[in-house]
Formats: C-alpha cells, structure tokens, sequence
C-alpha cells in the first residue's frame, strides 16, 4: 500500500481490461481476475475496472460492485484501481458509492446518459459526483460531454476531481483547455489523458501538447506490443513509433472502423486468442467476423515481430492471457 496521490500514482501505461463472462453469459471472475493478474505483471500502472472496454454499460449494480471488488483483490495496492461511472446524476452517484465501498481508488466519470447538457448543467453534474464520495475523479470529455477551457478550469477547482480524459480528438479545444488551465494553476497538477480509441495512433499529436498519459486497448491482448510503443513514445524513439504505427497500428484502426462496437469486441477477441477465454460481448454489441478475427491474428503476429528484440516465431495462441511475457527492457 501507498500514502501517494491517485494523482501522483497515474504515471504509466494504463490497463483498461475487459469484463469477462462464461458460456452462461454470466460473469467470470476466476478469468476476470488472471486477465487482471497479467495485466499488473506485464507492468499496467493502474487498472480501469468497468469502463468502456468493460462494457460498463451492459453491467448490473451488483455485477459491477464484484467485478471491481475483484480488480482491487488482485491489484492489492501495487497499482491503483479506477472505477468506471456513469448515467445520469442520481446513477453515477450510486456506482459511485459502490465502487468506493468495493475498494477503488478513484472514478472515471463517463459522459451523462443520452442528454446534450449545458455547460452549467455538465459541472452541476461532475461537481455532485465529485461530492458523493472521497475518491478523486477524472471527467472523460466525448459525445455529448464537450467542454469550453473555462468550464474546465472550473472544474480543475472543484475538490476531488484530478483530470480529463479526452475522447473527443479535437486537439486545438484541448491545446485551448490546457492553456486555460495552467494560466489558472502555475503548479500543473491537473492531469489530462488520451482517450481516443486506438490512442497509440494520436500518440505523438497528443505528445505535441504535453499528454503522455493514455488508456491502451491493446494491452489487453498484446502487450509486448502496447510496451514497446509506449517506451518509444515517452523516449523519443519516434522511428520505432512510426514502425509500430505504420505496420500494426493503422491497419488495427483500419480494421477496428469496419465493424460497430469492435473498440470492444474486437478487444475480446484478441484477448481470447492470445489464450484466456472471457467469453463474448454482451448485446447490444456483437461478436467481429470470422475473417475480421483471421485478419487480428495476422495484425498482432505483424505487430509482435515489429517489437524491438522480439523472438522470432512468437504465436499469438500462446497461453498468455492477458498479458504475455514482457521482455527485460519494458516500462
């Protein structure tokens, strides 16, 4: 265990693992809890229990209140474990309150559910969040929860709430709310994310700016992968970057855009070949194509051997679940 912030603590590669489920489609928390495991072994700096990538959205109260009880079991204080919640105010609250009580170190503060709000509206609703519990929170800006510089400076002063992730993409909002921010606090203490999916793709754009902190789908299923891209980009190694991007990246992302809700499935897949089953999405999502999933196994045998000092022969159908072993010179 450690006395240091969340804030001090999110520095690192960040595991936003899947949810898994058995044949029964009912949660499977022995798999849950080794896809976390390996996670954590492969060097994750902090695991994001129930977001997006761990279809928040199709969990029950009690299935999430478990699934992140079981995520802060395995982490057991050696990385922090963030919360998904989200839904309207009086909704968000209640995950809230049940992610604090199983454990969680901090929140991330999905977009509210279906309504376009005012930017009153947005921080009456992070600022009631941020109030329910002690954890400390991290807005993620997309969809229908965009905000002004000026909205976000005011929520960098509101107790608790620690940073945005951005999965809107617009980088001269961002570069705009950054500004704002640091003209408000000299100190910096405001953390921003990349939020996109695929973010190793905007990496080095969001590098420009000052954003080193990203979630990464890809750990799940291939973090030798994930590693390696992420030790280029934090070392300035931008000509393994660019082979990673060029070889592996853009074509998952071309592959990842042929199919709704593959950000996930997608995911699940590639969690499931490497040798860990979790099971299937959960409806409305729905399951990529046979040959999509063919055209993954040859994306990550391509990205694997792109790996600096990577071992010729390396399969994907290792059982590795979800992390495979990372060599001696990762993060």
């Amino acid at each position: 265990m450690t006395s240091a912030s969340l804030a001090e603590r999110l520095d690192g590669l960040l595991f936003f693992p899947v949810t898994a489920y058995g044949p029964d489609g009912a949660l499977d928390l022995d798999a849950y809890r080794a896809h976390v495991r390996g996670g954590i072994e492969a060097g994750a700096a902090a695991v994001f229990a129930c977001c997006g990538t761990g279809e928040f959205h199709a969990l029950t109260p009690e299935e999430f209140r478990a699934t992140v009880a079981a995520a802060v079991e395995v982490a057991d204080g050696r990385v922090p474990v963030i919360a998904g919640a989200g839904y309207g105010t009086a909704l968000a609250i209640q995950y809230a309150i049940l992610a604090e009580e199983a454990g969680a170190d901090g929140l991330l503060a999905m977009p509210p559910y279906l309504v376009v709000a005012s930017q009153e509206g947005l921080l009456r609703h992070y600022t009631a969040l941020a109030g329910a519990t002690g954890l400390d929170v991290i807005v993620y800006q997309r969809d229908n929860a965009v905000f002004t510089p000026q909205t976000v400076v005011e929520l960098a002063q509101v107790p608790g709430i620690i940073g945005l992730k951005d999965g809107l993409g617009d980088l001269d909002l961002l570069q705009r709310i950054v500004s704002a921010v640091r003209a408000n606090d000299p100190e910096g203490k405001f953390l921003y994310f990349n939020g996109l999916p695929t973010a190793e793709l905007t990496g080095l754009a969001y590098r420009g700016i000052g954003v080193l902190l990203y979630s990464s789908a890809v750990f799940c299923f291939a973090p030798e992968i994930a590693l390696a891209f992420h030790k280029a980009l934090t070392t300035g190694d931008d000509a393994t970057c660019n082979a990673l991007l060029d070889g592996f990246y853009r074509p998952l992302v071309e592959l990842r855009n042929q199919g709704r809700g593959y950000a996930v499935s997608l995911v699940k897949a590639g969690v499931r070949m490497r040798g860990l089953d979790v099971g299937e999405v959960r409806p409305p999502l729905s399951e990529p194509s046979p040959a999509h999933v063919k055209e993954l196994a040859e994306l990550i045998e391509r990205g694997l051997a792109l790996v600096p000092g990577a071992n010729a022969g390396t399969g994907v159908g290792a059982d590795t679940g979800a992390a495979a072993t990372v060599a001696d010179d990762r993060v």
